[in-house]
């Protein structure tokens, strides 16, 4: 009697071509020494600074990331419990009915365009990685969804693996502070090359988000508290907000975005 014939393997997906990283030259010595000199001071002003997205795992941290485009952590935060609760897991959520999830994820705004992104997001989870959130950017970005700023959010923040996430606050503060020149500033890969060359590579996730907190609280993108600011001596935009203290104090604010 024959044998069966073996099953047919199940062709390899094939990922798409690596894209190359944008080479940043080397910053001067006086660059790096001053860049660390600030990161320590905003370490010292934000010592309880962290993620202010709220979490239990990496599954939820990469879902709350995508969700938190263009809305405020508050509000993904608001809608987390409900989400969650009713979706475990990346397989409860790659079979989830979308009109349920945009009900639940509606007061973040682009819920319909979002649902579907998470839904699309948890079934390339499920297909390619048996449900798991993978640790490694090049997987990480070949996600739905998924750049290397909230890869670099989830590996920092989910597998303390350094990651520098550059939003909109980094490349701002970057700018303002002149750690980076304009061009490479507004774009936000070659602004994470070049922070990676200014900072250990240990400190990465930290400085990002020191950078985050102190442009959420003092550093405004109008109107920045200059008189309240911890990092001003060594700011050469200081004076593009109000410079006396007790006008500037009244600008700060005691947590981030509302």
């Amino acid at each position: 009697m024959p044998k069966p014939a073996p099953a047919a393997r199940r062709p390899a997906k094939k990922q798409p071509a690596k894209k190359k990283l944008p080479e940043v030259p080397d910053p001067p010595t006086s660059l790096v020494r001053r860049a660390r000199k600030i990161d320590r001071v905003l370490a010292e002003t934000y010592p309880d600074a962290t993620i202010e997205l709220d979490f239990d795992d990496p599954f939820q941290l990469l879902v709350v990331t995508v969700l938190s485009a263009q809305t405020t952590d508050r509000r993904v935060n608001g809608v987390r419990p409900t989400l969650f609760g009713r979706f475990p897991d990346a397989r409860a959520l790659a079979e989830a009915d979308q009109s349920e999830v945009e009900e639940i994820i509606k007061p973040t705004g682009f819920f319909r365009a979002k649902a579907e992104r998470i839904i699309a997001l948890a079934t390339a989870l499920v297909d390619d990685f048996g449900g798991e959130v993978p640790p490694r950017m090049d997987d990480l970005v070949t996600l739905p969804g998924v750049g290397r700023k909230t890869a670099n959010v989830v590996l920092g923040n989910g597998f303390g693996i350094p990651g520098f996430p550059v939003d909109t606050h980094v490349q701002r503060l970057s700018r303002r502070l002149d750690l980076l020149d304009a061009t490479t500033a507004k774009d936000p890969v070659r602004a994470e090359m070049a922070l990676n060359r200014l900072v250990a590579k240990k400190d990465w996730t930290a400085a990002s988000q020191h950078l985050i907190w102190h442009g959420r609280r003092c550093c405004h993108a109008t109107k920045p508290a200059c008189g309240a600011c911890s990092i001003a001596r060594w700011c050469p935009s200081f004076g593009e907000g109000p410079t006396d203290p007790e006008v500037a104090a009244r600008l700060l604010r005691t947590e981030g975005r509302a």
